[in-house]
């Protein structure tokens, strides 16, 4: 089954309202750019999709890819472990304002919540964030004289992956840290939609290398030249450009 699609628009399309959107990416490492703009794109000729939860390791840098989705105003809810990295100020002002929700997750924990999803593993227990506001609420048992609050699976509706290269059928894989969380995700979400540098014939990567097996791809669309987050913030970008 051939999953590349057309372009950009074709493969964000069926993203819509209210869903749940998880966005690799460790930084700028594994960011798919590419595919967040182009759903900024479509909200702003559409106005759609919005309400968004998104999913994700921090929230955006400058005002490119995932800054600029919670900037135009597309998402509703953001999990993620670190609202404040480099250049935060999109994200912080909106939850200051009380325009933005925030569930804050451990690293580790946020890893293996999306594991747990693509494992259907509904939950499980970790000693992080025991005795902490985090764990307020949670379950907790005592396993051999330790406790362990207990934590539930992270699932989504679409995931947004950057790789390096796919196949036709969906096969990828990853170049060093864009690996990241993008493999686990792809696992975690029902439809994963792909942007890959480039995109081979089936049968065109070795299966010994396969990270990301097809059967967790449903779309895949080349961005030979991927942009990436740290150059543009370099760039003082701003996604969409003003006029």
């Amino acid at each position: 089954m051939d999953k590349t699609a057309a372009d950009l628009a074709t493969a964000v399309a069926g993203i819509e309202d209210g869903m749940t959107v998880m966005i690799g990416g460790f930084g700028g490492a594994g960011s798919p750019i590419e595919l967040i703009h182009a759903l900024i794109d479509r909200f702003l000729a559409t106005g759609k999709p919005s309400g968004l939860t998104v999913i994700n390791n921090n929230a955006g840098n400058g005002h490119v890819g995932l800054a600029a989705l919670i900037e135009a105003g597309m998402v509703r809810k953001l999990i993620c472990s670190f609202p404040r990295s480099a250049d935060p100020v999109v994200f912080t002002e909106l939850y200051q304002a009380g325009r933005i929700e925030l569930e804050l997750v451990p690293q580790g924990t946020l890893a293996e919540r999306i594991r747990a999803g693509g494992a259907g593993i509904p939950a499980f227990y970790t000693p992080t964030s025991f005795g902490t506001d985090l764990a307020k609420g949670k379950p907790v048992e005592e396993f051999e004289g330790r406790s362990y609050v207990r934590e539930r699976w992270l699932k989504a509706d679409v995931a947004l992956v950057k790789a390096e290269a796919a196949d036709t059928h969906g096969n990828l894989t990853y170049r060093a840290a864009a690996r990241n969380f993008n493999p686990l995700m792809c696992m975690a979400a029902a439809e994963t939609v792909v942007q890959a540098s480039r995109i081979v014939p089936a049968g065109g990567i070795d299966p010994e290398i396969v990270i990301t097996p097809g059967i967790f791809v449903q779309k895949v669309v080349a961005v030979p030249h991927p942009q990436q987050e740290e150059d543009l913030n370099l760039a003082n970008a701003i996604y969409p450009e003003v006029a």
